[in-house]
């Protein structure tokens, strides 16, 4: 499984951009999210940085440390979704001339289908909740650095939206309604949530201009 984060940028922008089914829009949503977790974590530093803002620092602290483990997670799963779209790949190509071949690659499908719409719900659901942080990252954050709060929340709805995109892509495939279901219902949680936040966090950004 390749470890996208340690690959040189133009590596990985060059595999993104090829005919490989891996890395795809999954991978690429993790990605934002670790961008803007990243600025986060910048914006926080900038902030505890300065005395003049240490009244904010216990918030600061909280929010840097809550960025820092999703970065790591987002790196993670940015790994994750390309194997759990290659898994996809690979079972679809099970052999199935007798009935019992037939089962088990079918077993296996829906196995594979439902990782790969359970890995970008993840990323999804961790952009979401770091997400929910910003609103007081730049009500308390250093002011010079609101545009980079701003860019994180972009970035992380982005992230969102996309991961979203490849659970929709990919719940078809999956044949357990419930499941079905329950993925659908927070998919349409998850959107209403982010849209409205990054829309509030960039509206309070640009009133500092």
């Amino acid at each position: 499984m390749t470890d996208f984060a340690k690959l040189p940028l133009e590596r990985f922008f060059a595999e993104l951009a090829s005919e490989a089914p891996t890395p795809g829009g999954g991978t690429a949503a993790a990605v934002a999210g670790a961008l803007g977790a990243a600025l986060t974590e910048m914006v926080a530093a900038l902030t505890l940085s300065k005395e003049k803002f240490a009244s904010a620092h216990g918030a600061m602290r909280s929010i840097s440390e809550a960025a820092r483990r999703a970065r790591e997670e987002f790196s993670k799963l940015a790994r994750e979704d390309a194997a759990a779209y290659d898994a996809v790949v690979a079972v679809r190509r099970l052999p199935k001339e007798t009935e019992d071949q037939k089962a088990a690659r079918q077993e296996a499908i829906q196995a594979a289908n439902r990782r790969a719409t359970e890995v970008p719900m993840r990323t999804a659901r961790l952009a979401a909740s770091l997400l929910s942080a910003l609103p007081e990252l730049v009500e308390k954050g250093n002011p010079n650095a609101l545009s980079d709060a701003g860019s994180a929340a972009i970035l992380l709805e982005s992230a969102v939206e996309s991961a979203l995109l490849n659970v929709g892509i990919n719940l078809p495939g999956v044949s357990d309604m419930a499941f079905v279901g329950q993925m659908q219902k927070d998919t349409a949680s998850l959107q209403v949530d982010s849209q409205r936040l990054r829309s509030q966090i960039v509206a309070a950004v640009r009133k500092t201009f």
